[in-house]
């Protein structure tokens, strides 16, 4: 021993350093996993972070099994610190070349350093999911069980930092609560996420279920809303976190980042043409928002699921913003349970980080009916109401077309204290359409135009449609100076995020 120098035991490192990130859990596991057109998790790791930037944690960790230590390297889980767009993260994720990437104790341990180190730094966390669930025997009896906690700073996240995950593969248990503990998803086609596997499924119940079909894109996409995003291909992925971490701040207690803007913000004379005056005309709200935002800024979540309700970020004259929007297309722009639900869900993000909330009205009131009853409506549009009464971050309205009943307060109309709120000319605002009015009769005297509503201070200025984004831009600007709200005190920052 007394041969060997500091140069030795370093060449001795860089080996064995270099092996266990060569070979993984196995430099045959790795080839088949490239052949098959696969991508280990650290070349997902290096696809979204800046080139050269991930600084690794935890190489050398292994399984707490004596039996295990010398075919576990990692222990399933891979992560550390990097840069995206230069700005620090933390980004972890699931190897599925040791033991398919599951739960153990060594493995929570590393994600749960890596969580606090987040916290710590002030940087927003990225995770990388594609586990088989919790492994057995790591965690089985007593013993094993006791010593996996279930996540309990991110449960005590208070939306300190961004977290962001992305669903690569087929992942179930831990990494799927990390989704949906996140506050946005984004899932890869040809991925399942669930709670548990369909081989699960079969044994308790009999039930026999494909990943598809249990928990795939379309599912989650278009029926449970769990995901905000489902794309094509890894790299869509990472440029869809890219994406979204550009609107937000590092963490709670530093500033949004301000964007490209102009010295000012001009007359659209296009905007009027987007909304027909006539009420019971469809139109897109999508194109509304891209012309009173900035020009492709519009990043819409949760697009397949609650489609009468419009939410995303965007930003206008570099500032960035949440967006909240009924959208005519779909069932008239009436608001239904999952349209609540993604309203709220972006209230949370937006109160949590200090981001104003633009509130584009065009809506008729909530949906009707035993089927909107029974999707538990009430409940929903109650919570909606609730956040948004709540919540302290900025919020601008503009009432463009219709804003009826309770429906236009829980898209923050009159009477819900927003920053500013606007009315184009030819808005009507009232308790019901009075097209369809059953006591129309009694009710002929009850003027819906929004200068009735301006004459009491309902709506603060009817605008001239064109002059929309200029008068947002304005506001913004002005909102920018004030003195933010401390996170304790953002009531939405301890909200769930589902």
């Amino acid at each position: 021993m007394d041969d060997v120098t500091q140069s030795d035991l370093a060449a001795e490192l860089h080996a064995r350093t270099d092996r266990i990130r060569t070979e993984m859990g196995g430099a045959d596991k790795v080839a088949r996993l490239r052949e098959r057109g696969g991508s280990t998790i650290r070349d997902r790791i290096e696809s979204l972070v800046d080139e050269k930037s991930f600084r690794e944690l935890g190489t050398f960790t292994r399984s707490k099994r004596l039996e295990d230590r010398d075919s576990t390297p990692g222990d399933g889980k891979i992560g550390g610190h990097a840069t995206v767009d230069g700005r620090a993260v933390v980004v972890f994720g699931d190897d599925v070349t040791v033991r398919q990437g599951s739960s153990s104790v060594i493995a929570a341990r590393k994600e749960d350093r890596l969580v606090h180190h987040a916290f710590t730094h002030g940087t927003p966390i990225v995770h990388i999911g594609e586990t088989g669930g919790g492994r057995i025997p790591d965690i089985i009896g007593a013993e094993g069980i006791s010593s996996i906690t279930p996540f309990p700073d991110l449960a005590r996240r208070r939306h300190r930092v961004p977290m962001a995950t992305v669903i690569v593969g087929k992942s179930f248990g831990g990494s799927s609560t990390l989704s949906a503990m996140s506050d946005f998803t984004v899932q890869v086609r040809g991925s399942c996420l669930a709670l548990t596997s369909p081989r699960v499924f079969e044994v308790a119940t009999g039930e026999i279920m494909g990943f598809e079909e249990l928990g795939g894109v379309d599912v989650h996409a278009d029926v449970t809303g769990q995901i905000d995003l489902g794309v094509d291909t890894d790299d869509e992925a990472w440029d869809a976190v890219r994406r979204w971490l550009s609107y937000l701040p590092s963490n709670a207690w530093t500033p949004t980042p301000r964007g490209e803007h102009s010295t000012t913000v001009e007359l659209d004379p296009q905007v009027p043409a987007v909304v027909p005056t006539d009420s019971n005309q469809a139109y897109d709200m999508g194109d509304l928002i891209e012309r009173v935002t900035d020009p492709d800024t519009w990043f819409e979540l949760r697009p397949r699921i609650g489609r009468s309700l419009m939410t995303g970020l965007a930003r206008v004259d570099g500032w960035s913003v949440g967006v909240i929007a009924n959208n005519p297309m779909f069932d008239a722009g009436a608001i239904d349970a999952d349209g609540c639900e993604k309203a709220t869900r972006l209230l949370v993000l937006c109160d949590s980080f200090d981001i104003p909330v633009l509130f584009l009205q065009d809506v008729p009131g909530f949906l009707v009916g035993s089927k909107a009853e029974r999707s538990r409506l009430l409940p929903r549009a109650t919570r909606l109401r609730e956040a948004l009464a709540i919540c302290r971050c900025p919020t601008l309205t503009v009432i463009v077309r219709q804003a009826f009943g309770p429906a236009s307060k829980a898209m923050n109309g009159t009477g819900m204290d927003p920053d500013a709120i606007y009315a184009w000319p030819g808005a009507e605002i009232g308790q019901m359409d009075p097209s369809v009015d059953v006591n129309q009769a009694e009710h002929e005297t009850a003027a819906t135009e929004p200068y009735e509503a301006a004459g009491v201070l309902g709506v603060d200025e009817v605008i001239d449609p064109q002059a929309t984004r200029m008068i947002l831009a304005r506001d913004l600007g002005l909102l920018a100076t004030r003195e933010p709200t401390p996170h304790r005190q953002r009531p939405l920052s301890y909200w769930a995020t589902c």
